[in-house]
């Protein structure tokens, strides 16, 4: 998969994410939790919007992302473009003028990495609900202070990964980052090996020893 075609992708998904779905339902209903649905991501309440590959669903309307931007889109949909202010200070760096580009086979691969994660999280740890947060665009849960999730991209690494995430930093040779450990997910979208990365990590969290503070 073309890297740079992932990048433009996912910052363009990011923003939806933020600008379209997080935003405005925090206006509305106070809440920036999104979760995975088939297909891609969608809001936990009001108002109830999705990403369904490159479009954007809205009840029986589908408009496509390609091309667009965020305040158009508001617009057709009567709701109002942007973050949800006043929560954090990272975020997608999108405005809402600015045109999305939506590669459709990045984006296939970028919602399926997703998808993958929200059922190796769903396995894990049954009790929990995987949240998909609009500001570093990740999917998540956090189990006995230890994060776990899927990113499909960042600062850290141009392809997605899944990542486990102690509160206390660990020492072993598990953990490979610097706020954790990852799986590289740039092969198949495989759940049952994320779900086993994620049992390992729990594992080795419990068992290896703090990191020495520096």
């Amino acid at each position: 998969m073309d890297t740079a075609a992932l990048e433009f992708t996912r910052r363009s998904l990011h923003a939806v994410a933020e600008l379209l779905l997080a935003g405005p339902q925090y206006r509305t209903s106070g809440t920036i939790r999104l979760r995975v649905v088939p297909g891609g991501f969608a809001t936990v309440a009001e108002p109830a919007l999705a990403v369904h590959g490159t479009d954007l669903v809205a009840g029986e309307r589908r408009l496509s992302l390609r091309g667009a931007s965020c305040a158009a889109l508001a617009g057709e949909l009567g709701i109002e473009a942007g973050p949800p202010t006043g929560l954090y200070s990272d975020g997608s760096g999108a405005g809402a003028q600015e045109g999305l580009a939506l590669d459709p086979d990045a984006t296939e691969h970028l919602l399926a990495r997703f998808a993958a994660g929200d059922a190796a999280l769903r396995r894990f740890a049954p009790d929990q609900e995987p949240v998909l947060w609009p500001e570093h665009f990740d999917l998540g849960i956090t189990v006995d202070a230890v994060n776990y999730g899927v990113s499909p991209g960042d600062s850290h690494s141009p392809t997605p990964y899944a990542y486990v995430g102690p509160w206390t930093r660990r020492e072993g040779a598990f953990w490979n980052a610097p706020f954790g450990a990852t799986l590289p997910m740039d092969g198949p979208a495989d759940a049952e090996a994320v779900q086993a990365f994620f049992t390992d990590g729990r594992r080795r969290a419990a068992l290896d020893p703090p990191a020495a503070q520096a």
